[in-house]
């Protein structure tokens, strides 16, 4: 089996630590590849070229930055089912989602190097008018990226792309349930020719990733749990020149009103709960129906759930993969549990699969199926206010106005997603004006910003939005500058430019 190394300084390294690691494939136990467990030294190193290589990275234009994006972009569109297929057998994403994954990677290099040449920074209106005032942003250093094993190839260029172009360079530390996703990421940076040292990464586990979060770098980039995200804010959030945007986890609700179309309302709770098997920090784990269409919704969602495709995640009749390692599996089963004890009314328990819906060669996958209840809202019940990542729905019935919909899907410590289904517009905008997220969707499933769209949340969920448009804030300072045009010093809001000497 294939050892594979870190990538350090232009170099692929074995790195200091004695310690290996493996990666299986969740759907059937396969070995994917061996890789070295990074140490701190390892992270030290990494930062250090990083530092090194700083410099000359930034005194390059914005478009030839870009250049080497452009690069990545073209591999990543040649080579999409193959890195598709990568991802689905490293985190059991059923195949659709595999390619999407590799799709949406593409889609943000295409964004960042796009961004490249466009406009930068803000002429704003001074009050004199001998005076050109604007802002310009330069890059802040070293970015340490950490990113998640559910888009083990798109969240890590939601990180990276943006910063290296905005002219910093890197240290990241991929997830280490998808390392071998990782790795493949890093040989397309590596075959773009980009300068040593601009591009590090560094394998491992948390203590890695603590590791660069404590390191001498000016910017960290989270995506992953709300605990460790929270963590890492809060260890940043005294440092002076230092800070963290950390994306994080939810209690993400549809909330189905009176006025849903029930035939738009089931396929999008169906799609919002239980693709990904439920991994996605958007999922939704809550399902808020009005009373008066509870009883058809419910039906007609236990018929969807009971009849979801668990299976292969190669095979593209395949709806649901496998849970990504046994731990979780665990997590998910004792969150199950957990609202049975709670006094939930069960409605479809398909956790343990019977053997004929495992597919042959596959006994040693992570199976799961979907498990939805019923219960009436209580602010004690653990099961409804805690996240579970696994397909572990609730469906809690409402009566009233939008006001007590929205204030049901409020009720909660996350504020990352949510959706409305309605047909009256006046309901939409009431959720849109009051409902508490970085995300929301109206008449579609609690899944799927494209990348232009900034992505994070409120709440628990988030302290910024490590994507897009809203990640060159933590990756640049911003500079405002007034420029004298006149031969006179003339001062804003009044201020007299006089200046008073008195005689000796």
């Amino acid at each position: 089996m294939e050892r594979h190394e870190h990538y350090i300084d232009g170099e692929w390294v074995a790195g200091s630590g004695d310690d290996d690691f493996e990666s299986r494939n969740p759907a059937n136990g396969e070995v994917l590849g061996t890789f070295p467990r990074g140490t701190e030294a390892d992270v030290e190193d990494a930062v250090a070229a990083a530092r090194d290589a700083a410099e000359e990275w930034r005194a390059l234009s914005y478009p030839d930055r870009a250049e080497y994006l452009w690069d990545v972009y073209q591999q990543l569109r040649e080579r999409t089912d193959e890195l598709g297929e990568l991802v689905t057998r490293e985190c059991g994403k059923e195949i659709s989602e595999g390619r999407a994954d590799v799709v949406e990677a593409y889609h943000m290099v295409e964004w960042a190097a796009g961004n490249g040449r466009h406009p930068h920074g803000d002429v704003v209106p001074s009050e004199i008018a001998a005076k050109d005032a604007y802002m310009r942003r330069k890059p802040r250093g070293v970015v340490g990226c950490i990113t998640p094993w559910n888009f083990p190839v798109a969240i890590p260029f939601w990180h990276m792309a943006v910063a290296l172009v905005e002219g910093n360079t890197v240290v990241w530390k991929p997830a280490e349930q998808t390392p071998k996703c990782g790795h493949a990421v890093a040989e397309l940076l590596v075959e773009s020719g980009i300068p040593d040292g601009v591009f590090n990464m560094v394998q491992g586990f948390g203590d890695a990733g603590a590791a660069v979060v404590d390191s001498d770098v000016e910017t960290v980039l989270f995506t992953g749990s709300a605990e460790v995200g929270q963590g890492i804010a809060e260890s940043i959030g005294g440092t002076p020149g230092k800070l963290a945007a950390c994306e994080m986890g939810g209690k993400n609700a549809v909330l189905i009103t009176d006025e849903a179309d029930l035939d738009l309302a089931v396929p999008a709770a169906v799609l919002s709960s239980f693709k990904t098997t439920g991994q996605r920090c958007v999922s939704s784990e809550r399902l808020i129906v009005h009373t008066d269409v509870y009883d058809e919704f419910k039906e007609r969602f236990v018929a969807a759930a009971e009849k979801v495709s668990v299976g292969d995640p190669l095979d593209e009749d395949t709806f649901m993969g496998p849970l990504v390692e046994p731990r979780h599996r665990e997590k998910v089963l004792e969150y199950n549990d957990l609202a049975r004890e709670e006094g939930v009314n069960v409605l479809v328990d398909r956790a343990d699969l019977d053997d004929e819906e495992i597919p042959d060669g596959h006994r040693d996958g992570h199976w799961i199926g979907p498990f939805v209840y019923e219960t009436e809202y209580d602010p004690e019940l653990r099961c409804i206010h805690e996240e579970v990542f696994g397909p572990h729905v609730a469906l809690i019935e409402y009566e009233g106005g939008i006001e007590r919909g929205v204030e049901l899907q409020n009720a909660t410590e996350y504020g990352l997603a949510g959706s409305i289904v309605s047909e009256d517009y006046r309901q939409i905008n009431y959720y849109r004006d009051h409902a508490e997220l970085g995300l929301a969707y109206g008449n579609l499933p609690c899944i799927g910003a494209e990348v232009q769209l900034p992505f994070g949340g409120v709440k628990k969920s988030g302290n910024g939005y490590p994507s897009a448009r809203a990640v060159i804030e933590a990756v640049t300072e911003r500079t405002a500058w007034t420029l004298n045009n006149s031969s006179d010093i003339e001062m804003a809001q009044g201020l007299s430019a006089e200046v008073t000497v008195e005689d000796d």
